[in-house]
């Protein structure tokens, strides 16, 4: 190199290699984390799932399995305040008329109950963001998809669950079996009954997004409309699809747990919360703690799924973080 040769700028050179750019998953977990009542949240939900999948690992007693011998056992912690009271001390939780382990039955239950939350809600999700995404790209399908969907919500729905569950539950049972069949009925009738304010959620980011530049750029550059949308609308809705997933899930849960309380779910023998929750009402008063099992598992899940479902909404949101 010869003295006369332009030398680089000192200013302009990087002394020091520039941090690699920070990820937005990053950020989105340093704003989750400071939810308090999202951790808990979904430390509980999953505490509850692997304890519903994995639990008669541990507590491998039948829960269909009678012994009359065991009827009408309470709780052990009854003993503090009862000292009369028929414990069984080999059933932790009490059983019920039929000698049931409760345990045993909240495990099952819990597992029926979460599988069918889960699976309504992929179908839920499936169905709003398929109907919000045509809607709100294709201006001809707007009017006819927004029209059927206002349809669907006028609807009562509960009674709507109840002609549906009476109109399939044999064509069902008879191919399917009787638990296989009333899944899918109760999936595909909460599926298909629950999805509309997903689709209105999603119709309106799509109706803002599409005509951001980055889209325009997109199709100016020849880019087909199937493209578009899996390349650039559904990853920038994602988050509010997230969020309503777990309210979705919520829902789900309450609502097969009233189909079972109306004797409308699955058999009598296969136990879920909500049938747990219609066994135990006819002595309430006389075993209080059969209603207040269920109903805190209930409870206490669709709490954790809320707060779950605030915390997401409040990380995916760049506003929030700061960004």
């Amino acid at each position: 190199m010869t003295d006369n040769e332009i030398k680089p700028i000192a200013a302009l050179q990087d002394s020091v290699p520039s941090a690699p750019p920070r990820s937005q998953w990053k950020d989105v977990w340093d704003q989750f984390k400071h939810h308090k009542g999202a951790l808990m949240g979904g430390s509980f939900l999953l505490f509850i799932t692997l304890g519903v999948l994995f639990g008669d690992l541990i507590w491998q007693l039948d829960p269909k399995k009678l012994d009359i011998r065991a009827k009408d056992f309470r709780p052990i912690y009854t003993a503090i305040w009862d000292g009369d009271a028929k414990v069984g001390w080999n059933h932790p939780l009490g059983t019920d008329n039929l000698g049931r382990d409760h345990l045993a039955q909240i495990i099952a239950g819990g597992r029926t109950s979460m599988a069918v939350g889960w699976a309504a809600m992929i179908l839920t999700m499936v169905i709003g963001t398929s109907i919000g995404v045509f809607a709100g790209y294709f201006r001809k399908l707007d009017g006819i998809l927004m029209r059927f969907t206002d349809l669907v919500l006028s609807l009562p729905i509960l009674p709507l669950l109840l002609v549906a569950v009476t109109l399939f539950r044999q064509p069902l049972r008879a191919n399917f079996g009787p638990e296989t069949g009333m899944f899918i009925l109760i999936v595909g009738v909460i599926g298909v009954t629950s999805w509309m304010q997903t689709a209105r959620i999603v119709r309106g980011d799509i109706l803002a997004y599409k005509e951001r530049e980055f889209v325009l750029a997109a199709r100016a550059a020849g880019t087909t409309s199937k493209g578009i949308i899996f390349r650039h609308l559904l990853p920038n809705v994602m988050s509010p699809i997230m969020v309503s997933a777990t309210l979705g899930l919520a829902t789900a849960i309450i609502t097969e747990s009233a189909l079972s309380f109306l004797g409308v779910g699955f058999p009598s023998d296969y136990p879920t919360w909500g049938k747990m929750l219609a066994d135990a009402v006819p002595r309430m008063q006389e075993f209080p703690e059969r209603v207040m099992l269920p109903g805190i598992a209930i409870s206490l899940t669709v709490l954790s799924v809320n707060y779950l479902g605030d915390g997401l909404r409040d990380a995916l949101d760049p506003r929030i973080r700061g960004r």
